[in-house]
């Protein structure tokens, strides 16, 4: 007699990190360059691996946190940053992410050259930044727009 139960192939739980980092390289990926894509998957391989595999891993579940565009309007300073772009004096902060999960118009608060006498909250296409060099802060933590133009004013000060 034949059991009807299929057997199941073994789960592991957790899963190895080299495994769900694996699986959270797509989800990043919009929202990097291909330059830092290489950089990041190098480092991958090197004698930082596990680093860089945790440091892919919370980016992505980071990512899949983030509040879609206009979840957090009205919200002013109280909006929760989630991403920090960075070239030369240039910031950008990201507060919501497309609607539809893209990277063609996130919303946040840009720095033009350190003039945050000048910085604005508005659409910003993160296709567009990262196709000019611009760099995601791989080490950023999420805080308020309070926060952020807090800590900027004490450093300008």
């Amino acid at each position: 007699m034949q059991s009807t139960t299929e057997k199941k192939p073994t789960e592991f739980f957790p899963k190895p990190l080299a495994v769900r980092a694996a699986q959270a390289a797509p989800i990043i990926a919009p929202f990097i360059s291909n330059a830092q894509a290489a950089l990041i998957f190098d480092g991958m391989r090197g004698g930082e691996k596990n680093h860089f595999m945790q440091v892919v891993i919370d980016l992505a579940d980071r990512i899949d946190g983030m509040a879609l565009t206009d979840e957090q309007e009205g919200k002013g300073a109280d909006a929760m940053v989630y991403l920090h772009y960075f070239r030369g004096g240039s910031s950008w902060f990201i507060t919501e992410k497309d609607v539809a999960g893209n990277v063609d118009q996130a919303f946040g608060y840009t720095v033009l050259n350190g003039n945050d006498q000048c910085a604005e909250l508005g659409y910003i296409s993160i296709r567009e930044l990262i196709s000019h060099g611009v760099e995601l802060d791989l080490y950023f933590t999420p805080r308020s727009l309070a926060d952020i133009k807090a800590e900027r004013e004490k450093r300008a000060a």
